[in-house]
């Protein structure tokens, strides 16, 4: 393991299925913009590895997300530290996982970038390390935040619940590490988790990440 890497946990109990993975490709985002280039995405998912059960709405149309299984689980802190920013404002979208309701939602992504952090990670908590980087966390469901700016958190305390605000198509989590909290300027850096299980295979595996599709659980 590199020196480099910031060492996190994973944001809660799961099953998890890695979206977006660094372990993948990289930039992960498709972006070396925002910091974003070693970011993952973390799906909640059920034992069968679905987010939701499909309806002929998923081929067609928006969903509810209170549909999936991960909306409204706890998300807790990845890294202990100090809580910079805390924003708890933006409502909780439809999910889109038809290609043609997707179409609409992509549209608007140039006019959600132009707004700013919040249109983007929607509700979030921005940790800095004692270590340096920021670590954010993205995506929370809108009412859910149970931590503060200014505050100190332990890893494992909860910050808030999995929801669908922001730039997001179906309920998730969306964890990344920085240099710098100021997003228009801050670079990537690349993280690991300690520990987690294949929920497939059950097999352990330590400082490392997820590759897409990957369903894990913590460890």
């Amino acid at each position: 393991m590199s020196p480099a890497l910031l060492v996190l946990e994973l944001p809660g109990r799961g099953p998890f299925q890695a979206r977006n993975s660094p372990a993948t490709r990289v930039p992960s985002h498709g972006t070396w913009d925002f910091g974003t280039a070693h970011a993952l995405d973390l799906v909640p998912v059920d034992l069968r590895g679905r987010s939701a059960p499909p309806t002929w709405r998923t081929l067609l149309a928006t969903e509810d997300p209170a549909r999936f299984v991960g909306f409204g689980i706890d998300i807790n802190a990845p890294v202990a530290g100090r809580v910079i920013q805390a924003h708890d404002a933006e409502p909780d979208g439809p999910a889109r996982r038809s290609p043609l309701a997707y179409l609409a939602f992509a549209k608007g992504q140039p006019e959600r970038i132009r707004a700013g952090l919040a249109a983007v990670a929607g509700n979030h908590v921005v940790i800095g390390t004692a270590e340096g980087p920021f670590v954010l966390v993205a995506h929370l469901r809108q009412g859910s935040l149970a931590v503060r700016i200014g505050e100190q958190v332990a890893v494992g305390q909860r910050l808030g619940a999995c929801g669908n605000s922001g730039n997001s198509t179906q309920p998730h989590v969306h964890l990344q590490a920085t240099d710098s909290a100021n997003w228009q300027t801050a670079y990537a850096v690349p993280f690991v988790f300690r520990a987690f299980r294949e929920a497939l295979t059950g097999s352990v595996r330590h400082h490392t990440l997820p590759k897409d599709g990957d369903s894990v659980v913590s460890w």
